[in-house]
């Protein structure tokens, strides 16, 4: 049965869902493949997600690369974009909340919480499809991005493996964000409150971190609040990975183990706001 299906009197009493991991995995992959149509239905979508990191990535690299000090570097062009990709990388991942969560206010507006209750599909399943079908968006950007800027003087200086696994922490942590999303996107009202609501609280997550400039010229009492940010983790694991660690790695326990911390924020993050939100919309589904 695929979501088209309208057998069921919407508005009635709810339909029994299925359950079982497979059943789970099937129903969620139909609802992935829907957002995935849609992308390609709107590419405006996909556009305007990729404009904005491409802007970063110029705009930082050479408007502010040669006034940023980086320990154990010359202040330059070249040795700022190898210091800053990886906090690029990993704010685009981490921006795709906003999507997220105005897509699922979208689909709760248009009344398609009342059409997928009349089909007995898991109730996981409305949620995991939409989180994967973002992964896969955020993953074509990541590609492209990567693109962009090796063509403005970025370099990957360690193997293959090591570079897969950079992105691999990169799109764990966008995946446990996503989540984030839909959690904000079944609380709020309407799309653009979900876009607002889904933004406002990263601003402060990535620049109190070392993703754009070293965490050491931040005010001590700061430090360490910058050091235990799950995107400090991910970024720093990401320049070691990518070789582009410039200088010592800092004396702080999360960034000596950065790898491992990124790791355990992401699963803590997407365990419990995947409870969350599955939880939300069970209710709202009534």
């Amino acid at each position: 049965m695929t979501l088209s299906d309208t057998r069921g009197a919407i508005g009635g009493a709810p339909v029994t869902p299925r359950r079982g991991v497979a059943a789970t995995a099937h129903d969620s992959w139909v609802v992935a493949k829907r957002n995935l149509r849609r992308m390609t239905r709107i590419p405006e979508i996909v556009v305007f997600g990729l404009m904005q990191p491409v802007m970063f990535v110029l705009l930082f690299s050479y408007v502010m690369g040669g006034a940023i000090a980086i320990p154990g570097a010359q202040p330059s062009h070249q040795t700022y974009i190898e210091y800053l990709m990886a906090g690029i990388f990993a704010q685009t991942v981490t921006f795709a909340v906003a999507g997220a969560s105005a897509g699922i206010a979208e689909d709760m507006t248009k009344g398609l919480v009342d059409r997928f209750r009349s089909l007995p599909m898991s109730r996981a399943a409305v949620l995991t499809g939409r989180t994967l079908a973002d992964l896969v968006q955020t993953a074509f950007i990541l590609v492209v991005l990567a693109l962009v800027a090796l063509a403005v003087g970025w370099r990957i200086h360690n193997g293959v493996l090591d570079m897969l696994a950079a992105f691999g922490l990169l799109l764990l942590l966008g995946y446990a964000f996503s989540w984030i999303g839909a959690l904000i996107g079944l609380s709020v009202r309407s799309p653009e409150a979900a876009t607002s609501a889904g933004l406002i609280w990263l601003f402060p997550l990535t620049f109190v971190s070392n993703a754009f400039v070293p965490v050491s010229s931040m005010p001590g009492w700061l430090q360490p609040i910058a050091y235990w940010n799950p995107f400090s983790a991910t970024v720093q694991a990401c320049r070691s990975l990518f070789g582009n660690q410039l200088g010592p790695v800092p004396d702080s326990w999360p960034m000596q183990h950065a790898a491992l911390v990124s790791v355990v924020w992401s699963i803590v993050i997407m365990a419990l706001f995947s409870w969350l939100a599955v939880r939300k919309y069970r209710r709202a589904a009534g």
